[in-house]
């Protein structure tokens, strides 16, 4: 198994793209800056985040620059993200000086200037009354006595707020007399101003630049997202420091939205706010057939090596030559055997997976499936992992290539071409009756016949080029193995008359029906479950059409059991195709926990279904 962790690794070339990033930072001499490396979910923006600050680290002889990571997402739900970022800074300077011995104090009353903006933050909501033209009037102490007062009256703050405030004040109560001798006032535009002024103090004092890597916003809350990016202003363009962000820009737009909501923004607002933040734009390079070809076998030799089938030091050797191999991908499509030569004297023990990958890559990039990415990438090799231990545990004859080529028209073909596929397996022998001719005629390069409107894709042109040879296999032991293996032991005219009229029934309908249910009852769950089997192809057909869709929950309705599969079929649905309409549905159900989880976590789910589970959530 590969994980799915961020790596300095540079199995993609994006060593130039880094050393670039790294060099404008040197050359800005002390300058501010900042760079935003954009890409979408799983291509790589944490690595080569990684991967500048590594450049960096190398350039810097002289221990110029220090260096603080921040991963807005860790600190979702549990800290104010904002604090988080500015207390994160704060500890990483003070520990900055007490190594240097320099700039103790200046970092001492930096810290407390941190503490002095949350106090006042936190006499906003509890301090209504005093709270005048952005300052809070009069000593924090009287403020404090006053607000007790205030509770009495409708509509003021609670309790807790003041509670709250108590606490906060207390604890830094003795600091700040030192530090600010208890102002008389709290201006928060003067107290901004003179946290920043600290800032830059610090920096010369302690002579360094503060490159801050922050990572993971676009998998935050829009609330988080926004909130560091509100602390990254009171830092940001202040003299010695540099910001790199990893976010997937459309993310960061949608976060903006939904932090406005009550504002009608247009594209050029919310464009504006990230470009206002972001000085050098950076997009993560697209892999081509090169370097994901590289990529995979570098995957395959880190198994083969943690299996003991080759060495460390052949891993290490073969690394570095296939980086050098795709990095002069632009001379020319490098070879099998380019490949296969980096692996030396134990190359024989690579052949097949490089083989695979030689056949795999140039698919990998074009199918719209895919595209290139590497995460899915990974989690594709992933599964083809699971499917050989299953296979291999339980005895099924299929060879390796074969759960590959199945797996990749699973993943890749239009759900027609698919379902296609499924109908036209003989129940007998498990084989395609036309597969055998098309494959010959493919070798031939005779003209193939149209056997289907759906396998005239490219995709599907492409796939049956590809070894090996389907033509004459049992398919069932794969079909097994698929998400689809159900649909192998259940073909269409199975499903009885009367099943066929509850069939048109549902789909003719435009709500959920008891009388339905009630019919669906009367059938048993065998045929039930054959009727969803049904439902699945067409909407699979329909391109995931919402209200056919939705006609799915008159069968979990009347039999809960078959809960589990409908949840199988609803992890398929592309993220655009989800609907906030869907939650209702499943959030009472204990078989979609985890489907609702997933929706939940992922970040190419809609923020409207988003937000509808975080309401759901908060209802219960």
């Amino acid at each position: 198994m590969w994980n799915d962790i961020e790596t300095t690794r540079d199995l993609l070339n994006f060593k130039v793209v880094a050393d670039t990033a790294a060099q404008l930072i040197v050359d800005s001499y002390g300058q501010p800056i900042s760079v935003g490396v954009s890409g979408g979910w799983g291509t790589g923006k944490s690595s080569l985040v990684k991967m500048i600050g590594q450049s960096l680290q190398k350039i810097d002889t002289q221990n110029q620059y220090v260096f603080l990571e921040f991963n807005a997402w860790l600190y979702q739900g549990y800290d104010d993200a904002r604090a988080a970022l500015l207390q994160v800074v704060s500890n990483k300077l003070l520990q900055e000086s007490e190594n240097r011995k320099t700039g103790r104090d200046k970092a001492i009353e930096f810290a407390k200037r941190i503490d002095l903006l949350q106090l006042a933050k936190l006499l906003v909501p509890a301090a209504t009354g005093a709270l005048l033209g952005g300052t809070i009037a009069g000593p924090i102490g009287a403020v404090l006595g006053a607000v007790g007062g205030l509770l009495k009256s409708d509509g003021l703050p609670t309790s807790q707020n003041v509670e709250d405030l108590r606490v906060a004040y207390t604890c830094i109560s003795p600091e700040l007399k030192k530090l600010f001798k208890e102002k008389a006032s709290i201006s928060f535009p003067r107290e901004i101003e003179d946290l920043r002024s600290t800032f830059s103090g610090l920096l010369q004092e302690l002579g360094v630049n503060l490159v801050l890597l922050i990572d993971d916003l676009d998998r935050c809350l829009p609330e988080t997202a926004i909130s560091t990016l509100e602390a990254m202003r009171l830092l940001l363009f202040t003299p010695n420091t540099a910001f790199i962000i990893a976010a997937d820009e459309q993310m960061i737009r949608n976060a903006v939205r939904a932090h406005f909501p009550e504002i009608n923004l247009s594209e050029d607002h919310v464009t504006s706010y990230f470009d206002k933040l972001i000085q050098i734009p950076l997009r993560v390079p697209r892999p081509g057939i090169t370097e994901i070809k590289g990529y995979m076998v570098m995957l395959f030799a880190d198994e083969a090596q943690r299996k003991g089938d080759i060495t460390k030091e052949t891993l290490l050797t073969a690394e570095k030559a296939i980086t050098e191999l795709v990095s002069k991908a632009w001379m020319g499509d490098t070879t099998q055997k380019n490949f296969e030569d980096a692996f030396g004297s134990e190359k024989t023990k690579m052949v097949r997976k490089i083989d695979i990958a030689d056949q795999l890559a140039s698919i990998m990039v074009s199918s719209d499936q895919i595209s290139g990415n590497p995460r899915l990438i990974k989690r594709f090799l992933n599964n083809l992992l699971i499917r050989e231990a299953i296979a291999n545990a339980q005895g099924l004859p299929v060879a390796f290539n074969q759960i590959v080529k199945m797996q990749l028209f699973e993943r890749c073909a239009s759900p027609a071409a698919y379902d296609f596929f499924l109908k036209s397996i003989d129940q007998k022998n498990g084989i395609i009756p036309f597969m055998a001719d098309i494959e010959q005629k493919i070798t031939d390069g005779t003209k193939i016949d149209a056997v289907h409107e759906s396998w005239n894709a490219p995709f599907v042109q492409d796939w049956l080029k590809l070894e090996p040879k389907l033509g004459e296999l049992d398919l069932r032991p794969l079909l097994y193995l698929s998400r689809d293996k159900s649909i192998l032991f259940t073909s269409g005219d199975e499903i009885s008359p009367t099943g066929e009229g509850v069939l048109k029934a549902i789909l003719l309908s435009k709500k959920l029906t008891q009388p339905l249910i009630e019919e669906l009852k009367k059938l048993g769950e065998t045929e039930a479950e054959r009727i969803l089997n049904k439902l699945f192809r067409i909407i699979r057909e329909s391109q995931y059409e919402l209200e056919k869709v939705q006609m799915t929950f008159h069968i979990t309705a009347a039999y809960p059991a078959l809960g589990t599969r409908l949840a199988s079929f609803l992890f398929e649905l592309p993220p655009q195709k989800i609907s906030p309409v869907l939650i209702p549905f499943l959030r009472d159900e204990t078989w979609a926990n985890e489907l609702i989880k997933h929706w939940r976590d992922d970040v190419n789910t809609p923020t409207s279904v988003q937000s509808a589970i975080e309401i759901t959530k908060h209802k219960k």
